[in-house]
């Protein structure tokens, strides 16, 4: 069975339907386990005590956020290379899951803050990398639904993408790059592992929850994409009649 027979949207759209509810059951099983171990298991912190169990939503969140940014730099360049119709689709789907992702982590840092650093908001760079990071998702948004022809809109979507893709890495290595409230990282494979071992394995299973939620959303999302833009497909009109 060859995968590329899945890059066209009339093959994608049933695969989608079969993958969204499973996709969807992991992400609640998931997100379960995950803050059961964050808020039940995993020890207080020495030094912030309970406060510190924001952690397990706010660090998943900056993860997909910024993850989820470069699977959409990699579907604009599939986009703007091989004209694929279902890449600029994906990109439209992924946004408002990177989106709100990227505000879910701004708002829980800034809680987290507060507590944490005396201040709900303070412009260092990684507050302020990713701060625009939430700005580049509503600018792709916003243009998307500016430019009538959506040739013409996922072309300069896929532009817009590909060039905000260069704050990604800027987020990441802030910490590193500058001096910031942040601490440097928690979780390195490199340097190993400064978290006990139930945070690290609940911040994960969280994580792995966050992705398949953005799975399951973005299947769907995609799929009522597919159905607005070829609506003179005849599977589509089939599709449409079914359903009336």
């Amino acid at each position: 069975m060859s995968l590329f027979k899945y890059s066209a949207p009339s093959s994608f759209y049933p695969l989608a339907g079969k993958l969204v509810p499973w996709f969807g059951v992991l992400a609640f099983l998931l997100a379960v386990g995950g803050l059961y171990l964050g808020l039940f298991v995993a020890p207080e912190d020495y030094q912030q005590g309970e406060v510190y169990r924001i952690i397990f939503i706010h660090v998943p969140s900056a993860w997909m956020g910024m993850f989820i940014y470069l699977v959409m730099a990699m579907y604009a360049v599939l986009a703007l290379v091989y004209q694929t119709r279902l890449s600029a689709m994906m990109m439209e789907a992924l946004a408002p899951t990177g989106m709100m992702f990227t505000a879910l982590a701004l708002w829980t840092g800034a809680l987290w803050g507060k507590p944490t650093w005396g201040t709900y908001w303070a412009f260092d760079a990684r507050m302020t990398s990713t701060l625009i990071l939430l700005f580049l998702y509503v600018g792709y948004l916003a243009l998307m639904n500016a430019i009538e022809d959506k040739k013409r809109a996922d072309k300069a979507g896929a532009l817009l993408v590909l060039v905000g893709s260069i704050n990604v890495p800027i987020i990441y290595f802030s910490v590193k790059w500058w001096n910031t409230l942040h601490q440097g990282a928690s979780v390195s494979l490199t340097q190993g592992n400064k978290m006990a071992a139930t945070m690290l394995a609940g911040m994960l299973v969280m994580a792995l929850a966050c992705w398949m939620y953005s799975l399951a959303v973005s299947l769907c999302r995609v799929r009522a994409i597919i159905l607005e833009r070829e609506p003179h497909a005849a599977w589509v009109k089939h599709i449409r009649e079914v359903q009336a």
